[in-house]
């Protein structure tokens, strides 16, 4: 197999792993990504939508921003992450609330932590294989690195925090109460903001790195 088959076929698998592993944190319902927080708010305030129609038509939006201000940041894995992520998202909760409606405490405890070693490997996969980034991931880039606001982390934790208090608001004016917010923004929002880098960088040099042979 040559590099740049290697190269999108790790992207195919990084963004159907996010993509399973990124249901799983919804399902589990103690707080999911930014981005999925932000996505989430309109899904509650467009219920009659599709999650993964949703998902593709908020990335189109960015797309364009991306676009527009910086096209360097767009690849092959932009529109694998675009075309296939919402969806697998969708089908993921779906099949397991079908499997499992009611999962115990306990349960959901378990789950977290695997969701988030889940998500943190396909994030490895998808970033190593270089083929582009995801058009939320392109805003920070293009804020850090074209706008020269700040570096990129702060522009990051910047665009992290506007995501999830749209998407908190938004969950909240569909008429959801207070103590449903902490499905989409809990303590799995803040694991992620704590602990997915450091494990994504553990990915990078044993997992993702390797498959690529580099060093």
């Amino acid at each position: 197999m040559n590099m740049k088959t290697k190269r999108i076929l790790m992207s195919v698998v990084g963004v159907a792993i996010c993509g399973i592993f990124a249901g799983l944190f919804q399902y589990v319902a103690f707080g999911v990504d930014p981005f999925q927080c932000f996505v989430n708010g309109f899904s509650a305030l467009l219920p009659h939508v599709a999650f993964g129609t949703l998902y593709l038509f908020l990335n189109i939006g960015l797309l364009l921003f991306s676009l527009l201000c910086d096209r360097h940041c767009i690849g092959i894995a932009t529109f694998i992450n675009m075309f296939l992520l919402g969806y697998i998202v969708q089908f993921t909760v779906q099949g397991l609330n079908a499997l499992l409606p009611a999962p115990s405490l306990a349960l959901r405890i378990v789950l977290m932590p695997v969701a988030l070693l889940g998500l943190s490997l396909s994030a490895s996969l998808y970033i190593t294989a270089d083929l582009g980034v995801s058009t939320y991931d392109a805003v920070a880039l293009i804020m850090a690195n074209k706008w020269k606001l700040m570096r990129f982390r702060y522009c990051r934790i910047l665009t992290d925090f506007c995501c999830v208090v749209i998407g908190s608001v938004l969950f909240l004016l569909s008429g959801k109460s207070f103590s449903q917010l902490f499905a989409i923004a809990g303590i799995g929002t803040i694991l992620t903001a704590f602990f997915m880098g450091p494990v994504i960088e553990w990915c990078d040099r044993h997992i993702s790195k390797p498959l690529l042979g580099k060093e």
